[in-house]
């Protein structure tokens, strides 16, 4: 009999691939771990830069979900019907600090003239550099800076050249700089100054088993995966956000 419930049990679940920015690495695990617990559906993750995912998407990788670091990925992949449109939902947003070795006097941005080296993630194609270069467009740094950055492949990419010593800072979103122990924020961008930042989800119109990739989908807007979102330092939207955060 219990042989035949396993059996059963494993028959039934499910296999679940989710393509998701490298800055949500953390979170989504832990998540998943409790998920699977409780479903008995496997969940593996694709990590890597929003723009690198939804290239791989467009070029025919199967996944069951895409989580974006930003809304123009989104779009890309809404605009060529690689998504299901319903299920849209602007889920998460972030906030941008200044990363730097803990001996760094550095205390604002403008402070950065004085680095080397600034890593950023690309600064022309991945979400994280994106939002990076319009604040410094905004604050009229750009131009200064243009020639110290180090473009790098993701935002983990350009935390992890402040580490190793090979950049003197790098703008990086505030979840990642909290888990780093060997830099520390030298400066947090105001909400207020920095560019919106959105995480949008949605189910792939590809997925091999959307019943079960709607069940997952649904999970990481309860309030349980809320927790840990905040717990990583994420901020949520509201419940009924969709594009652009507009209900």
């Amino acid at each position: 009999m219990l042989c035949a419930m396993l059996l059963s049990l494993s028959a039934s679940a499910a296999e679940l691939t989710v393509f998701a920015a490298a800055s949500l690495s953390d979170a989504l695990k832990e998540i998943s771990s409790a998920y699977e617990k409780s479903t008995g559906d496997h969940v593996s993750f694709n990590f890597a830069a929003s723009s690198t995912l939804a290239r791989q998407i467009q070029e025919g990788a199967r996944a069951d979900l895409f989580f974006s670091a930003d809304e123009e990925k989104m779009d890309q992949l809404e605009a060529k019907n690689l998504i299901q449109k319903q299920s849209r939902r602007s889920v998460l947003s972030n906030s941008l600090v200044i990363a730097v070795p803990s001996e760094s006097s550095l205390k604002n941005a403008v402070d950065l003239r004085q680095a080397r080296r600034i890593a950023l993630a690309e600064p022309n194609s991945v979400p994280a550099g994106i939002y990076a270069r319009k604040y410094l467009e905004q604050e009229h740094l750009w131009t200064d800076l243009k020639d110290k950055i180090v473009p790098t492949e993701n935002v983990r990419a350009a935390l992890a050249a402040v580490e190793s010593g090979n950049a003197d800072a790098a703008i990086v979103y505030k979840t990642d700089a909290a888990i780093s122990k060997k830099v520390k924020i030298g400066y947090e961008v105001p909400a207020s100054a920095g560019p919106r930042i959105s995480y949008p989800l949605a189910v792939l119109a590809e997925s091999r088993n959307p019943a079960a990739a709607e069940k997952l989908w649904e999970y990481l807007q309860t309030p349980v995966a809320a927790k840990t979102f905040e717990k990583f330092g994420f901020i949520i939207l509201p419940a009924a956000a969709t594009r652009n955060g507009n209900g």
